[in-house]
């Protein structure tokens, strides 16, 4: 690892791309610290299941000799996929994959967030490290955090989501809205808050569609579970609209309202919501995106190829981009770090552009009203 010999690597932002990546380097001897935002590991809610692909998110699992942590804390059976329409009606019911099969298993993220982080050194992760700006001297970062405290890094990754504060340091080039906005909720304790739900999700996961519009919901393995509709509208809508999202009498108007015709069985969703709603305008980053590499910085995940959830790449992307970035950075035949991080960014634009392409005919067919045929035709 000649060329990381004597550098100090900081990865902005502690999600599974950037702990992923931190590993990655580890095991190979690099120096490197992961700078989070967030107070501690549970200070958040973690959304949720993901289901981890062979090629990618496993992929990088493997290389990292995570797979035995990763057994242990899997969900089988989480891949129960039911599709329904508005009135409840199930269409299609399947496993993505049987209870032995692993080419596509389901986690949630906070346990993957935990085997990752007992698999880096004690100190790694350096909470309460909200990034605030840097700047280079002598070709050497200083990372300013809002809590005061600085630090200095040879090189700097940004692993730091949607909103990457980092990202303008490598280009100006920004996300588009795609047109579509969804809110978050959860309700914990299902089983007894949600009962008739929890009962057609049978722990796994719904998506339902009608009216150019869905409804996502998924069961987690502590009980909970947490639910997405999601609708075409203006850019602005969560503004425009008026709605208090910490309101649960108002969302639930808003939803019979806008999701008129729909079963009742829905409502008990938002009846029984634990804390805020969440809403999230969708954005992509724009396909042809490209920038000039640099020496000494670079980025993972939702940091530099944003796109809509809705062919549940997000995260096997972001895992992916870690092994890549972790095999260019170790491997010797690059002259220099700038030519490792070039060949990265190159390989990580073309497949990202790819993925987003089709996660955008998904997100357009998923709100529309042909919605139904589309889903079954991936899913049957």
């Amino acid at each position: 690892m000649n060329n990381l010999q004597d550098k100090k690597i900081a990865v902005v932002g502690g999600g599974p791309g950037g702990l992923t990546l931190a590993r990655l380097l580890q095991i190979k001897g690099a120096d490197v610290n992961v700078y989070e935002r967030d107070k501690d590991s549970s200070i958040r809610p973690q959304g949720a299941t993901l289901d981890l692909h062979d090629e990618s998110g496993l992929k990088a699992l493997r290389e990292a000799g995570l797979m035995d942590a990763f057994r242990a804390n899997y969900r089988p059976g989480a891949d129960l996929m039911h599709v329904m329409d508005k009135h409840a009606n199930s269409l299609l019911e399947e496993s993505v994959a049987g209870e032995n099969d692993t080419s596509r298993p389901e986690i949630d993220r906070g346990p993957l967030q935990q085997l990752l982080l007992k698999s880096l050194q004690p100190g790694t992760v350096v909470w309460d490290s909200h990034f605030i700006s840097m700047t280079q001297q002598n070709h050497v970062w200083k990372l300013e955090f809002k809590n005061g405290t600085e630090a200095f890094a040879d090189i700097v990754i940004a692993a730091d989501g949607a909103n990457s504060k980092i990202r303008p340091y490598i280009t100006p080039i920004r996300s588009f809205y795609s047109g579509v906005t969804a809110l978050e909720g959860a309700v914990y304790d299902s089983a007894v808050n949600c009962p008739q739900i929890h009962q057609l999700l049978n722990g796994g996961k719904i998506f339902a569609f009608g009216d150019s519009k869905s409804l996502i919901v998924s069961s987690k393995g502590d009980g909970s579970l947490v639910f997405y509709p999601s609708f075409k509208t203006n850019e602005h809508w969560v503004k425009q609209s008026g709605i208090d999202f910490t309101d649960k009498t108002q969302v639930l108007a808003w939803f019979k309202n806008e999701y008129e015709g729909w079963n009742e069985v829905w409502i008990e969703l938002f009846e029984n919501c634990t804390g805020n709603f969440i809403p999230r305008p969708l954005y992509c980053m724009p396909l042809d995106q490209c920038w000039e590499a640099q020496p000494n910085l670079t980025m993972l995940g939702d940091a530099a190829h944003l796109m809509p959830p809705f062919a549940g790449e997000g995260v096997n992307m972001a895992m992916l981009d870690a092994l890549e970035l972790s095999e260019c950075l170790l491997n010797d035949s690059f002259a220099d770090i700038h030519s490792a991080i070039s060949a990265y960014e190159q390989q990580m634009r073309s497949r990202a552009s790819e993925t987003a392409a089709d996660t955008l005919v998904s997100t357009e067919a998923l709100h529309s009203p042909a919605a139904i045929d589309f889903m079954m035709s991936i899913g049957g």
